[in-house]
């Protein structure tokens, strides 16, 4: 059928880096309505509350392929938290995963999760004295494809 865009937010604050659930039933977003950014989950297409699931800072949301966990930075911390999935939204309590300096491109989500549970991510790294290049490597998926 004809489809049309709608808004899913207008509120006066700073929401984004939107992430579905895996099952399509939540939105994983960030906002700044209590301050500081925090991670927050509400319903797709709605109707429905709002709950705040980071405690002390969010953002980069990523779910996990199962959707029982939902993961976001603090900082250098990489944060989870368990979720109980069904027809309403239960979180447990954020718990560290691991800690690491690693690159965040300000409002562009850096980080993905594999299915088995692995993190994508870019690793800050402080440059040696006297390097002037990068290495760009291009095709690279080819290259993997070629070695299976």
């Amino acid at each position: 059928g004809e489809r049309k865009p709608r808004a899913f937010l207008q509120t006066p604050f700073t929401e984004g880096l939107p992430k579905f659930s895996p099952d399509g039933r939540w939105i994983a977003y960030i906002s700044n309505e209590s301050g500081p950014f925090q991670t927050y989950v509400q319903p797709f297409p709605g109707p429905g509350g709002k709950w705040q699931v980071s405690t002390d800072g969010g953002g980069e949301p990523a779910w996990s392929r199962n959707g029982r966990e939902l993961y976001y930075r603090n900082g250098d911390r990489m944060m989870a938290v368990d979720i109980t999935p069904g027809p309403t939204f239960s979180a447990g309590k954020p718990r560290l995963l691991f800690e690491g300096r690693y690159v965040s491109f300000g409002g562009a989500s850096n980080l993905d999760v594999a299915a088995d549970g692995r993190f994508l991510m870019v690793q800050e790294s402080v440059p040696e004295a006297g390097v002037d290049q990068i290495n760009l490597v291009l095709n690279w998926l080819e290259e993997v494809r070629r070695r299976k």
